[in-house]
């Protein structure tokens, strides 16, 4: 639990800390439908090379974004294994039905690479934008939606305190979990069925304090005469910098790379 990092904000002084916030989450979005868009190494070592270059601009300790991989490892792991038996060409080892080929060893990189680089750029985000200026983005980028008469303002409001108290009720079910060992509570040891058991006196006082945390955020709230986002002003108006039009021309270019390698590179992915 300790090393679960998703959601937090990282205060530095570095390039991507002064990108607008729509920037940001357009380019994540726009990375993301890149990432699944390359089909052969060549185009998908660009993405890689971003999500390096990324890490190392935002100024935020490698040891933060190794932590955020801890929580995935297994799934990328067993992700990796169950590509291995799908795909074509030269057979390196066959135990029955079951055939490892070259196709599905290079499934298996190719997926952990786009797992690891939408890791990457989703915790870039999250490292590099305040909880404040994440909401007034979304609620930017959403805004023609209120055409429609769909509130904006509460779901972004809604996704953003969502994100922030993630790692909050990460720290808490680790306290509780301390709480209840130090008070005898077994949870290494025994069956699935002991283990789950075990699981129940986290889960309640879990549930109960992440229900008097709502409390208190709502009757903060109305406190401060909070009644949506109709006739609400910020403090901060959002405007696009020269780094975020810089960004944009910088990554059409990277577009245009990755389209070019796919087209004219064989494909190892389909």
């Amino acid at each position: 639990m300790r090393d679960i990092v998703f959601g937090q904000y990282v205060q530095q002084k570095s390039i991507i800390h002064l990108m607008d916030p729509r920037a940001k989450l357009i380019f994540l979005v726009a990375y993301i439908v890149l990432i699944f868009c390359t089909f052969n190494f060549y185009a998908l070592a660009v993405p890689v090379i971003l999500a390096v270059v990324m890490m190392l601009l935002s100024k935020v300790s490698i040891g933060k974004y190794l932590k955020s991989l801890k929580m995935i490892i297994v799934v990328v792991i067993i992700t990796a294994i169950f590509n291995l038996f799908y795909g074509g060409g030269q057979v390196f080892l066959k135990i029955g039905p079951i055939s490892i080929t070259e196709g599905g060893i290079n499934n298996s990189i190719v997926i952990v690479l786009r797992i690891l680089c939408l890791l990457i750029a989703s915790e870039t985000l999250t490292f590099t934008t305040t909880p404040t200026d994440l909401t007034d983005g979304i609620e930017r980028l959403l805004k023609p939606l209120k055409l429609l008469h769909i509130k904006v303002h509460e779901i972004a409001m809604m996704m953003t305190i969502a994100l922030r108290f993630v790692p909050t009720l990460l720290e808490e079910t680790d306290k509780i979990m301390l709480a209840q060992k130090a008070r005898g509570a077994d949870m290494d040891s025994g069956g699935i069925v002991k283990r789950a058991k075990a699981l129940v006196p986290i889960f309640i006082p879990l549930f109960v304090s992440a229900i008097r945390r709502a409390m208190d955020l709502a009757m903060a709230m109305e406190c401060r005469c909070y009644h949506g986002g109709e006739g609400r002003t910020r403090m901060k108006t959002l405007r696009f910098s020269r780094v975020d039009v810089f960004g944009f021309i910088l990554f059409s270019f990277v577009t245009a790379g990755i389209i070019l390698l796919d087209i004219f590179l064989p494909h190892i992915v389909r």
